[in-house]
């Protein structure tokens, strides 16, 4: 049942069935969240890419901030990293099982800005 305000009859109101924890839209946004999040994976939907290469796709982002959030995802399970060569070191990265689960969303999201020309 979703929450939703009731007024008595002296005109107060109240909510009814409030949420008690943060509901599943909270939830996904707390993962998805962020600047740079679902561009990074949407980069990623077609298989691994290396570091640089990520960062060149998506312009804007320093690779300081980039390692950062890519060290995020991969905590919360949503890329995996992969060393390819330690000297030089060089690193790819895939979306998880998990991550691409979210494709659906950002492809929605993608099509809902398009058109709302935002």
């Amino acid at each position: 049942m979703d929450a939703r305000v009731e007024m008595d009859a002296k005109g107060r109101k109240r909510a009814i069935a409030p949420c008690e924890q943060p509901c599943a839209i909270e939830r996904g946004m707390r993962v998805l969240g962020g600047k740079w999040t679902g561009s990074i994976l949407w980069h990623l939907r077609d298989g691994p890419v290396r570091f640089n290469d990520l960062a060149r796709m998506i312009g804007g982002v320093s690779k300081k901030v980039l390692t950062q959030k890519l060290t995020e995802m991969e905590a919360a399970g949503l890329v995996r990293r992969e060393v390819l060569s330690k000297k030089p070191l060089a690193v790819s990265y895939r979306m998880t099982r998990f991550g691409s689960g979210a494709l659906g969303a950002l492809d929605q999201l993608k099509t809902w800005a398009e058109q709302a020309d935002l």
